[in-house]
């Protein structure tokens, strides 16, 4: 099994920064994509930003030039620097990752995190 564990979420005021962690841990063999999404009470997930093994990123229109997601793949971790933070940022974040485990190396599995709580006051 693999898990994942996040950190660094809690409560800013709006312009502040905040920066997430996550740690994979486990029966990993590689791991391939890395990433951010986040959920608002009654909507569907979605993607704050991706990062490959390669170091290729993909964000959010919405966090453009605020968010930067970063990963140290000798230590299976993902990080998001969230700067100039809005109210609208106010939701849980969800660590995302896909993974090759070393138990079945035939294909790749997708885990998430529990989510952190990220407030934003105004």
């Amino acid at each position: 099994q693999v898990q994942l564990v996040e950190s660094g979420g809690g409560l800013v005021q709006a312009g502040g920064s905040l920066r997430l962690s996550c740690a994979a841990s486990g029966s990993i063999f590689r791991i391939n994509s890395m990433g951010w999404y986040r959920q608002a009470p009654g909507k569907q997930r979605e993607l704050v930003a991706a990062i490959t093994s390669l170091g290729t990123t993909n964000y959010a229109d919405s966090v453009k030039g605020r968010f930067t997601i970063s990963r140290d793949n000798a230590k299976n971790t993902v990080s998001l620097q969230m700067n100039s933070l809005k109210p609208d940022d106010t939701v849980v974040y969800y660590c995302n990752a896909e993974v090759v485990p070393a138990y079945d190396l035939s294909r790749s599995y997708v885990y998430w995190g529990q989510g952190t709580q990220v407030t934003v006051s105004s």
